[in-house]
């Protein structure tokens, strides 16, 4: 064993999980997507992982989670933890194993890959170290197939409406949708994510009836402003 090694009675604090849009690198450790789409049908897919340092090694470990931030055992990860050597690339393989879920619309988990990267034992000898450990944390839609209508015709079909000082938005569809660089007149509002036949409720004050809107597109993109009309129900 070289003297590289994760040193664990030196880690005074693991600390700083940081959650990055996956595509920027986690401390050295890098996915090659910013969202997860998994076909309910699939037996398993796919997700590379890399190591884009050129000096460090790092402990890579990874895991689902419930949109409720807790591990989910729906999932299968392998492998679930492995040392990634400098300018490694790694696949992960991920294996629904869970029960069954809702055929009519997506269902939302989250992806967590942490890397924590080496301790020189012999550098860090009678001092004491801190070392960061960092988490790129990315959705992971699991979508049936047959869905209507398709995932790109999905966000023109939102609806728009405001009622005792709230911003009503109606998702009608089956896919999750995530909303930004929202603006009514000149205010720009928060990114949302709306589930699958629901509503999301803004506590806002907007003045106007138009509204302009982006959304995220599977893999990642942000796709161009859409500007709509906003109803309103407290017309009599």
């Amino acid at each position: 064993m070289s003297a590289l090694r994760f040193n664990y009675r030196r880690l005074l604090l693991l600390a700083s999980l940081c959650l990055l849009p996956a595509a920027v690198s986690a401390g050295g450790i890098m996915l090659n997507t910013t969202r997860v789409i998994y076909p309910q049908d699939a037996k398993q897919l796919t997700v590379s992982v890399r190591n884009t340092a050129d000096k460090s090694t790092f402990l890579v470990q990874s895991w689902v989670e419930n949109p409720d931030g807790h591990k989910s055992r729906d999932f299968v990860i392998t492998p679930p933890l492995y040392t990634s050597a400098p300018n490694d690339e790694n696949l992960l393989r991920l294996i629904f194993s869970g029960h069954s879920l809702p055929v009519d619309r997506e269902s939302l988990y989250y992806l967590n890959v942490k890397g924590v990267p080496s301790v020189d034992k012999e550098a860090m000898a009678n001092q004491n170290a801190l070392v960061l450990a960092a988490i790129t944390r990315i959705k992971m839609f699991v979508r049936p197939s047959g869905l209507t209508p398709s995932a790109d015709d999905a966000p023109q079909r939102l609806h728009f409406s405001r009622a005792e000082g709230k911003l009503k938005i109606t998702n009608p569809t089956p896919y999750y949708l995530t909303l930004t660089d929202i603006k009514v007149g000149k205010k720009e509002l928060h990114p949302v994510m709306v589930s699958p036949l629901s509503d999301a409720c803004l506590d806002v004050a907007v003045q106007g009836d138009r509204i302009s809107y982006s959304t995220i597109n599977d893999y990642g993109a942000t796709t161009p402003p859409r500007e709509v009309s906003i109803y309103s129900s407290d017309l009599r």
